[in-house]
């Protein structure tokens, strides 16, 4: 099945099957190495950035990440080619993780400053935010999403939940929307949408900064 699909898109997908299954095996160890924690924690490591992108946190999140990674990045890595498929996508991947930790530091300083009003529930809150994983390819998925939309803005995208079709950019403008309205009510979801959308963003500037530059 992966025969037909583009080099660096099959082995994005192999790497991740690959990990989760480490993850299986050991979750414990592999988390507490690989998933991107906050910069204070005591389990932090900078490489988290990198990793942390290679890790899932069950079979319905890899699921639907490889199987967006396969159909979108497929046709982009074939447009654009296999060396700027992947600055692409690590460029998403570590954004997104960028923007995450950005938000996470503002919920930080808010955090700090009832912490200084000796409130109990703020430190409760610090003490889980700084040992609360973040894993997943999907910042670095959402900003291939993103790059489809923006070269492929009137290709028709079918979807499954619901089963409507939409060109593609406003399916990309659809799930960016979302993602912003789910982030900004403060769902305790455990999804980290800000990271969603800083891959998005991340894929719009680069892709932008492509066609400005003639490339």
């Amino acid at each position: 099945m992966l025969d037909n699909v583009p080099k660096a898109t099959r082995n994005l997908i192999i790497i991740n099957v690959l990990v989760f299954v480490g993850t299986l095996l050991n979750e414990d160890a592999m988390t507490r190495a690989f998933a991107l924690f906050y910069p204070t924690s005591p389990l932090f490591h900078w490489w988290q950035y990198v990793t942390h992108m290679f890790m899932h946190g069950g079979i319905w999140h890899i699921l639907f990440n490889m199987y967006t990674l396969f159909i979108f990045g497929s046709v982009i890595e074939r447009i654009i080619g296999t060396e700027k498929f992947l600055t692409l996508y690590f460029v998403c991947g570590l954004g997104a993780a960028a923007l995450h930790t950005g938000v996470e530091f503002l919920q930080v300083q808010g955090l700090m400053d009832r912490i200084a009003d000796g409130n109990t529930a703020a430190m409760q809150a610090y003490s889980q935010l700084k040992m609360t994983p973040t894993v997943g390819a999907s910042g670095a998925i959402y900003g291939v999403l993103m790059a489809f939309g923006m070269l492929f803005p009137d290709r028709i995208v079918q979807m499954l939940i619901p089963p409507v079709a939409l060109k593609a950019k406003w399916f990309v403008i659809i799930f960016a929307a979302i993602e912003l309205l789910i982030g900004l009510s403060n769902a305790a979801d455990g999804v980290a949408h800000f990271a969603h959308l800083g891959g998005m963003l991340f894929g719009y500037l680069l892709i932008l900064y492509w066609k400005h530059n003639g490339r």
